[in-house]
């Protein structure tokens, strides 16, 4: 019966059935609707149906994150995946928040790192979607940056805006974000502490790397990852039929679509 039970949860997760493509979207689609819910929620006063709602959403996550542990081959490999890391920040984000004076919630939007790194779930787009396979790239660092965006306008608004009157001091943190990691620097709205410093160092490094990152992607020529069976190559041209590097046919996963 256990062994059963493991098998087809595994099927789920890994499987290229109709039914386990299914469940892979409509997982991503509750990685949407939850990410969404944290957002909207993050300089929201915690009510009880917040509350109630964000223990319903880890109650699933927490679900997601044992099975994928539970089938895999190796699960210490599997715990160092960015994803799988960011998962076990939000549920601890949701366990602590009952136990600690702070406010956790921004550590929630780190659930967007689920968005499209799934390996299983990367092989569902590149084979149904010719977009995506033309644009990986792109939506992988425009997702990456967007995460970061507002992962650290939540940070910046809990720990240097929330205790200010102004109801729309997340706008404020979100634009002294987007302020900061373009090295605009109006200095209209500035973080003066020294915690607000180093927050903006941090903001400044590594956005700038994720948007250059993101400005790369869009601009070089379109991609598709699909590695040669002969000399390795990883990246090819979508409609490419031989290796450019070693010459030898490939067959590039596509739907067949025009």
């Amino acid at each position: 019966m256990n062994k059963g039970l493991k098998n087809f949860v595994k099927t789920l997760y890994t499987g290229s059935g109709e039914t386990s493509v299914k469940f892979r979207y409509a997982l991503i689609i509750f990685d949407v609707i939850s990410i969404g819910f944290f957002l909207v929620t993050a300089s929201l006063p915690s009510t009880p149906l917040i509350v109630g709602i964000s223990r319903l959403f880890g109650v699933i996550i927490c679900a997601d994150f044992a099975s994928r542990l539970w089938i895999a081959e190796d699960r210490l490999a599997l715990l160092r995946k960015p994803f799988m890391v960011a998962d076990l920040i939000v549920i601890l984000s949701l366990l602590a928040n009952p136990f600690i004076a702070i406010d956790l919630r921004f550590l929630r939007i780190l659930r967007g790192l689920r968005l499209v790194q799934s390996y299983h779930l990367l092989g569902d787009l590149r084979r149904q979607s010719r977009f995506f396979r033309a644009n990986e790239d792109t939506i992988i660092a425009a997702n990456n940056l967007f995460i970061f965006v507002f992962f650290c306008s939540s940070a910046v608004f809990e720990l240097f805006f929330k205790d200010e009157s102004n109801p729309l001091s997340y706008v404020d943190a979100l634009y002294f974000t987007v302020a900061t990691l373009t090295t605009t620097g109006f200095g209209d709205v500035t973080l003066t502490t020294t915690g607000g410093k180093l927050m903006s160092v941090l903001i400044m490094v590594i956005g700038v790397a994720l948007f250059v990152q993101l400005v790369r992607a869009l601009f070089k020529p379109a991609k598709v990852k699909h590695r040669c069976p002969s000399c390795g190559l990883l990246r090819h041209d979508a409609d490419a039929v031989h290796c450019k590097h070693c010459g030898i046919a490939i067959a590039i996963e596509t739907t067949g679509d025009p």
